[in-house]
């Protein structure tokens, strides 16, 4: 018999995720979903494309994902649109536009695009899970927006994670570090990495940010953001590490670390997880956006935020512990085998279902012989038997597929008490 091989494939930089890996991206959001809740946050949905404007004032029309990495499209009416790089713009300019009480709490999930080489854990269409916290200053927010993404890690089991955390302080103090940087990027601009050679002056700050050996050796010898800070944006930072040390979460300072968009101000931070390697480390991060809601039209307002990979985190988890418990069971607790043809089968899988028990059958009127494979590879505890003796005495036979002793694993129970005896045999 030929095989039938489809010409499509997904696009290069994607990937399926079918069952039962899927299981685990479901587990790895309610799990988010539920620290979201408990920290106070309301989901938001928004738009995958945002006018491009939304993402060059955001994340910065000088920045590597707006020059390089923006899927940029023009529609039908001649508008130009981009998809969704990351979360945090369109969440903003969801709050510009409906206003609503702050404190705003929103949480999300949501595939963001990038045109970038796909790696590990890192793709043209990931998925990320994050946090938004509009209208207020308060350097206890940064604090409770850091520890919810710590305390999501511990509870998904990562343990070999740390966490770099700097500030890059408010516009005045930042625009005089700055002219420093400039001026010292200026006196070893033939020491820079051939990319950062050309574009130094355009945005000094990208080239702190930039991984390759030359420039960081560059800017290691180069003036350091925390020692610039003005008095108030000192305090601000103080009392963020003070906040996460009373909740012994351990912080390392990282002078370089300005993450990868121009709205970030003040708090800036960065999950790294010690299990993947040191190049493609982090799984997450965030920080401060003071002016992000006045450049896309809005009124002044301080925010702050975080997103994670969830590629990136089952990654992780794979590579902490290979053994690692699944983040949720998804398994059936029965498997319905009928053979009369009637409607038996269908009946009682809706009375399992409406208890709460995940239930599944065959179809096309297969043999018992068949079924039975089917069942046994479904991954249930139980089989439920349905037969003509079985149907015309009113009874199920419930077979345990997972024991070997044949004799004591199958029972014929009457029809009206098969969910109470397979919910004491699932409790046992």
């Amino acid at each position: 018999m030929s095989e039938h091989v489809s010409s499509f494939q997904a696009p290069t930089g994607t990937h399926d995720v079918l069952g039962p890996a899927s299981a685990q991206w479901e587990g790895l959001v309610a799990i988010f979903a539920d620290f979201a809740y408990r920290y106070g946050f309301s989901l938001v949905i928004s738009p995958l494309f945002e006018d491009v404007g939304v993402f060059n004032r955001g994340i910065g029309e000088h920045s590597d994902v707006a020059k390089k990495e923006m899927y940029v499209f023009e529609d039908r009416g001649g508008r130009t649109y981009a998809l969704r790089p990351e979360g945090t713009a369109s969440v903003v300019r969801a709050f510009v536009q409906h206003q609503p009480t702050t404190p705003w709490k929103a949480w999300y999930v949501t595939p963001a695009f990038r045109y970038e080489r796909p790696q590990a854990g890192r793709f043209r269409q990931h998925h990320q899970l994050g946090v938004e916290v509009l209208g207020t200053d308060d350097p206890a927010v940064d604090v409770e927006v850091i520890t919810l993404a710590w305390r999501f890690y511990e509870a998904i089991g990562l343990r070999r994670v740390r966490l770099l955390i700097n500030s890059m302080g408010h516009d005045e103090c930042r625009s005089a570090y700055v002219e420093l940087l400039r001026e010292h990027l200026r006196d070893n601009v033939l020491s820079l990495c051939d990319e950062h050679r050309k574009v130094w002056n355009e945005n000094p700050l990208r080239v702190l940010d930039c991984k390759k050996d030359e420039c960081v050796a560059v800017t290691s010898r180069g003036p350091m953001l925390p020692d610039h800070l003005c008095d108030d944006c000192r305090e601000h930072f103080a009392a963020v590490v003070a906040g996460l040390f009373s909740l012994g979460i351990e912080t390392t300072l990282a002078p370089r670390l300005v993450r990868g968009f121009d709205y970030y101000t003040r708090t800036t931070f960065e999950f790294v997880a010690d299990a993947l390697d040191g190049a493609q480390n982090a799984i997450g991060g965030g920080g401060r956006y003071d002016k992000l809601a006045e450049q896309l039209g809005g009124k002044p307002t301080s925010g702050i935020g975080f997103g994670t990979g969830i590629e990136r985190l089952l990654l992780t988890r794979a590579a902490e512990n290979p053994h690692a418990p699944d983040l949720v069971n998804r398994e059936l607790d029965v498997f319905v085998v009928d053979t009369t043809g009637e409607d038996s089968a269908t009946v009682l899988l809706d009375t399992l279902r409406q208890t709460g028990l995940a239930a599944d059958r065959a179809y096309d009127g297969r043999s018992m012989k068949s079924q039975m494979k089917v069942a046994d590879k479904s991954g249930a505890r139980f089989a439920l038997l349905i037969g003509p003796q079985e149907l015309a005495a009113g009874e199920v036979t419930i077979r345990d597929l997972r024991s070997d002793n044949f004799e004591q694993a199958q029972q014929r129970v009457a029809r009206a008490d098969v969910v109470a005896v397979i919910a004491d045999l699932l409790s046992k």
